[in-house]
């Protein structure tokens, strides 16, 4: 397995894959993400350093010797088809390979050595009262939200949620939301099935205006981190916002999808906590654990509870463990503990992906690096397409970010991709970023 390990970094590094300064996984993260003994990755790391293909920096970790090939990017014409695994770097994705498996089960098993019987039986719709005193004081603590137990609600993911809001706002008499102008076409497309119609906002050099035009009787926000361009809504616009909303008696929406990732020294809080009673808090796990466990939450103004319900059912709909589980993550600090070290992670990921294009394709604007797990890259007026078709026969998942546009937006960004850095695993993720600035370059 150490000659085998060894000479799949040669390989790697012969055909241009690894580029020269890329750092590699640590010998513990790579023997996890194999099924090795920690052991083999380090011998094999060790021979590859004697040999000259690596070198090791204390502090730095190990990696790519700047000698081997001068112009790795070009190894490969970027439109050839070859045979390596797809890579995928779509956004709106996280790594579910750091899934704290072990800690998980953990708190599984502690949630449910404690729960009372009554936690096995259809439950209170608005979801188990340990999750959301869990959620009202992490929320509190880590974004800002100011929620009592009882003015939160679990759902089945962001989608669910917004599902469940669209039926409120249609059962009040709303008749127009307006949106982002760039965003996910599935939550416009839950206003529309609602009957909601969907009025794009304007944006300009500071990003949203959001204040919605006469008619919108509510508008849907990503404030902290827009998907999909990645800026924050500036402190002059979060105010006006609210002050929109407190005027015209309208709701605003917070989609907080990554909230927890925030790379830089100066976090930013939720709207919600300028106005609980008129801002509806979104948050999930989807991004900071796995979308697969199905839990989101919402932080609903005290008028607004009763009508969420109604519209969500008068029985718990999500899954009981699940959320016994997380009820215990929380309290027990391990939840806190896996978003502090994914978020070193995804910042190391977002730091080598930047360096790289800064090397190697210097033309390429960064654009949204702050936060989150995917970052906008500019690219020259024209390009996007035949970009998409070059990432597609290098075996690379992007998207552009013409995909996000809303149909009835008067206002068009430049070609730029949307390169999402969250799916790769620690051990795949070198080679998925050598790929894209293959193609950049």
């Amino acid at each position: 397995m150490r000659r085998a390990l060894a000479e799949a970094v040669r390989e790697a590094l012969r055909t241009g894959h690894l580029a020269p300064g890329t750092r590699l996984p640590s010998s513990r993260r790579l023997a996890a993400d194999f099924g090795l003994a920690r052991n083999t990755v380090a011998d094999a790391y060790a021979d590859l350093v004697s040999e000259g293909w690596l070198k090791a920096r204390r502090g730095s970790g190990t990696l790519v010797a700047d000698r081997m090939i001068t112009r790795p990017v070009l190894a490969r014409s970027a439109t050839e088809p070859h045979g390596d695994p797809c890579h995928d770097l779509m956004p709106g994705k996280p790594d579910l390979a750091g899934f704290p498996r072990a800690a998980w089960l953990k708190a599984t098993r502690r949630a449910l050595a404690a729960a009372p019987d009554d936690a096995l039986g259809y439950g209170d719709p608005r979801g188990r009262p340990e999750l959301r005193a869990a959620l009202a004081d992490h929320l509190a603590r880590a974004r800002g939200v100011y929620a009592s137990p009882e003015h939160i609600l679990i759902c089945a993911g962001v989608s669910h949620g917004l599902q469940i809001l669209s039926g409120v706002l249609a059962g009040r008499g709303a008749r127009n939301v307006a949106v982002e102008s760039y965003g996910l076409d599935r939550h416009w497309g839950l206003l529309t099935d609602a009957g909601l119609k969907t009025l794009p906002l304007p944006f300009d050099t500071h990003g949203t205006d959001p204040v919605p035009p006469v008619g919108a009787d509510a508008v849907l926000l990503t404030p902290a981190h827009q998907f999909p361009v990645g800026t924050a809504l500036q402190r002059d616009r979060r105010t006006a916002a609210v002050d929109w909303a407190g005027r015209t008696g309208r709701l605003v929406l917070e989609n907080d999808y990554d909230g927890e990732f925030r790379f830089a020294r100066q976090s930013v809080g939720a709207l919600q906590g300028l106005a609980p009673d008129r801002v509806v808090y979104v948050g999930t796990a989807g991004m900071t654990l796995a979308p697969g466990l199905r839990l989101a939450w919402m932080a609903l103004p005290s008028t607004l509870v009763e009508e969420a319900v109604a519209v969500k059912g008068h029985i718990d709909s999500c899954e009981v463990f699940s959320q016994l589980t997380m009820a215990e993550f929380i309290t027990s600090g391990a939840y806190g503990r896996h978003v502090r070290a994914a978020r070193r992670r995804y910042r190391d990921r977002r730091d080598a992906l930047v360096a790289a294009l800064a090397q190697y394709a210097p033309q390429v604007r960064v654009i949204g690096t702050a936060a989150g797990l995917h970052t906008v890259l500019g690219l020259p007026t024209g390009t996007e397409e035949r970009v998409l078709q070059s990432a597609a026969g290098q075996g690379l998942e992007v998207a552009g970010l013409s995909r996000y546009r809303h149909e009835r937006s008067l206002n068009a960004m430049a070609d730029a991709l949307v390169v999402g850095y969250g799916v790769p695993s620690d051990a795949a993720w070198p080679q998925a970023l050598s790929a894209l600035v293959r193609i950049l370059s």
